[in-house]
């Protein structure tokens, strides 16, 4: 853990000393009786002690934990506020979809007072790294990605490809989440700037004996650079321009230096200043007719060039940042950064991180800023993203400090809402979501989750089995107009098409009724005749009604009245996402938030309102274009056919002017001008309809 130089204090809670046994905290003489013991905890006394003992937490800046019964660590957060932002944890006012489910796990807590934000931001990342805590977004993977390094510790440093956890003495470059590319990226580096690689043997030899030299206090000396036979013989890299010779005493520790100073700029992403020292270098050598070292140079300035024809040039601009995008799912997310320098990327690493859409999307991003540049040493000047962090001064505070620019350069965070920079955010969202399903291919991780689903659902909702095939029905309407009904199946969950149905509702509403609806719809699907229709599949396993307790009780009601027995049904409730189940009177069913179960549920329920909508809007168009034609005064058959002909369709129609339906000349002049009216009180019409559908659709009474 980094050291502040302030004192930083831990204070855990919830953990008094025991009671004593009597007045002197000693036994009562006599045989002590048999203790009982503790009565378990209840939620609400738990959650009651735990706000009595925030009580005593300060109004200072710092770090929380949360733990569980077992003392174990499941979240860890900053606060500029201990006490105010811990309390909105146990009083239930933090709305994120988690904050429930680690609150019925809580039992105790610490926390660490801090000086300022920036410590606390430190402070953080390293107890995250530390604990692991469940309830904190991490990658997907916990693999440890390659890097590139220096061996900044020895007399000639040499570069390597490695996955070892980081060490003082050594400079590393990274991470790369592509293996190959760290590698290719070793070989060109050293094909730029020649330098020893720490596998090679001569390298390994030379290091060794330079380690004993210095641990008798004694110099190099040229017998050092001997071979065993007496001999100075370079290595093979040396011989091919790889290395530079330091293995048979070429080069001095000075030159060696400059050249790792070169290596280090080249792939930080300095490459154009580097390429201009490497010309200058070219012409000078050129000038003392020392054609051969200009040509070796020359060779080093067109594997550069090789490389930038290679690189994706995305900016006019020096630009010299990082841009990161994220694509997520309900409990998966995929992340990705193109590492911009010079105004091309040098770099892609892309991860899979073990949070989706069950927490917000500034937890995400500060959570994978966190570990990422943790780990990274390639800080940008800019880091751009789609939505600022909270927390951004601290941020910036933070990798202005790893950035140790010696011309005082900071790191800034942007968030761009159009041009350049936010094109370059959506390529990097883009590339997200290929990473996101690259591994959910490669993990199988669709057919594990939906397992994992139906088993959850099979026990959440007491059913016989694993619903196989799920139907789900959803009620669209606008004030009772064009209302329909959508039924979608899962079969095996995932969505069957085939066995997709939609109802026209018959029954005369003057307002939006979707008790009357969901009736009229549970009769005619599931009548003798409809049951026995192959058209419409087999008995399903589980029905979810769109709405909740309305719904299920229209649906209940209608199946008492048919006689149909032996399907499960369940309302799920719009806003809380909780299910009514016909057995339970106590209160709904409520899935954990971010489980496979309840990301099925939403998905088949967000299905049957998508399949639902496009029918009633399908509806209503088509009954607004025939009603709006017959109310022109001259307009017949004939002449409606010979205006659709021509203008090809209704929206172009809609879109014309007076002077284009006259030009047309398929309806006299003034007949033209009733119909230009109509279409403008139409429109306006149409306006007003989409106004009323909002607004119901704000207080629940319309699903659009």
């Amino acid at each position: 853990m980094e050291e502040f130089e302030n004192n930083v204090a831990s204070v855990p809670a919830g953990s008094g000393a025991p009671a004593p046994s009597g007045p002197s905290g000693a036994a009562s003489a006599g045989a002590a009786p048999a203790l009982a013991p503790a009565a378990p905890e209840t939620q609400a006394a738990k959650i009651a002690r735990v706000k009595r003992e925030l009580d005593a937490v300060p109004t200072l800046p710092g770090v929380y934990l949360w733990k569980d019964a077992s003392g174990q660590v499941i979240y860890v957060g900053k606060a500029k506020q201990l006490r105010a932002r811990m309390r909105q944890y146990v009083n239930f006012q933090d709305d994120r979809a988690k904050i429930p489910l680690l609150v019925d796990q809580i039992d105790s807590f610490e926390y660490i007072v801090v000086q300022n934000e920036h410590e606390s931001l430190v402070l953080e990342k390293n107890l995250i790294n530390q604990h692991s805590p469940f309830f904190n977004a991490d990658f997907k993977d916990d693999k440890s990605y390659p890097f590139i390094a220096l061996t900044k510790g020895d007399v000639f440093p040499a570069i390597k490809y490695t996955r070892e956890r980081h060490k003082s003495a050594t400079r590393y470059f990274g991470p790369y989440t592509d293996s190959r590319a760290a590698r290719e990226m070793v070989d060109i580096a050293r094909r730029v700037v020649p330098i020893c690689a720490a596998s090679c043997a001569d390298w390994r030899n030379l290091t060794r004996k330079l380690e004993k030299l210095a641990g008798r206090g004694e110099a190099a000396t040229p017998g050092t650079f001997l071979t065993p036979d007496g001999s100075i013989r370079p290595c093979f890299d040396c011989h091919v321009g790889l290395g530079p010779g330091a293995c048979c005493g070429q080069i001095t520790p000075e030159g060696y230096a400059e050249n790792v100073r070169r290596v280090e700029r080249f792939l930080a992403g300095h490459h154009r200043e580097f390429v201009d020292e490497l010309s200058a270098d070219m012409r000078a050598a050129a000038a003392e007719l020392d054609f051969e070292r200009a040509a070796r140079i020359k060779s080093r300035i067109d594997t550069i060039g090789s490389l930038t024809d290679k690189q994706h040039a995305v900016s006019a601009r020096n630009l010299n940042a990082d841009v990161i995008g994220f694509f997520r799912e309900e409990t998966v997310a995929g992340a990705h950064v193109l590492m911009v320098r010079e105004g091309r990327i040098i770099n892609s690493n892309e991860f899979t991180l073990n949070r989706g859409r069950d927490v917000p999307d500034q937890d995400l991003q500060h959570n994978f800023l966190l570990r990422y540049y943790d780990a990274t040493t390639s800080i940008p000047h800019e880091v751009i993203v789609r939505e600022l962090p909270e927390d951004a001064d601290a941020m910036e505070e933070w990798l202005t400090g790893k950035l140790g620019s010696a011309h005082g350069a900071k790191v800034r965070f942007t968030a761009p809402k159009k041009g350049e920079k936010s094109e370059l955010v959506g390529m990097a969202e883009t590339n997200a979501k290929h990473t996101l399903m690259r591994y959910k291919v490669r993990t199988n991780y669709d057919d594990k989750r939906i397992n994992d689903a139906l088993l959850q659902l099979e026990s959440a909702l007491a059913l016989d089995g694993p619903p196989m095939r799920i139907e789900c029905f959803d009620i669209s309407t606008i004030h009772g107009s064009y209302t329909v009904a959508s039924m979608v199946v899962f079969t095996g969950g995932k969505p069957d098409k085939n066995q997709y149905r939609r109802f026209k509702i018959k029954t005369p509403l003057d307002e939006a009724n979707d008790f009357l609806s969901m009736q009229e719809v549970m009769g005619r699907r599931y009548a003798p005749a409809r049951m026995a229709d192959e058209r419409f599949g087999k008995k399903p396993d589980l029905i979810i009604l769109d709405g909740g307790k309305p719904q299920l009780t229209a649906a209940l009601k209608m199946f008492e009245e048919m006689g149909v027995t032996g399907i499960a049904l369940c309302g799920l409730a719009k806003r809380d996402e909780e299910l009514f189940v016909p057995w339970q009177d106590t209160g709904p069913v409520v899935l954990p938030g971010g489980s496979a179960s309840l990301y099925l549920v939403k998905q088949v329920r967000d299905e049957a309102h998508r399949f639902a909508i496009t029918f009633h809007r399908e509806l209503r168009g088509k009954g607004m274009t025939a009603s709006i034609l017959d109310d022109v005064a001259g307009l017949g058959p004939v002449r409606k056919k010979a205006l659709m002909k021509h203008f090809k369709s209704f929206k172009n129609l809609k879109a014309a002017t007076l002077e284009e339906v006259k030009a047309a000349h398929v309806v006299p002049d003034e007949v033209a001008e009733e119909l230009v009216r109509v279409i403008e009180q139409y429109n306006e019409d149409k306006r007003t309809a989409e106004d009323a559908l909002a607004r119901a659709a704000t207080e629940g009474g319309a699903h659009d």
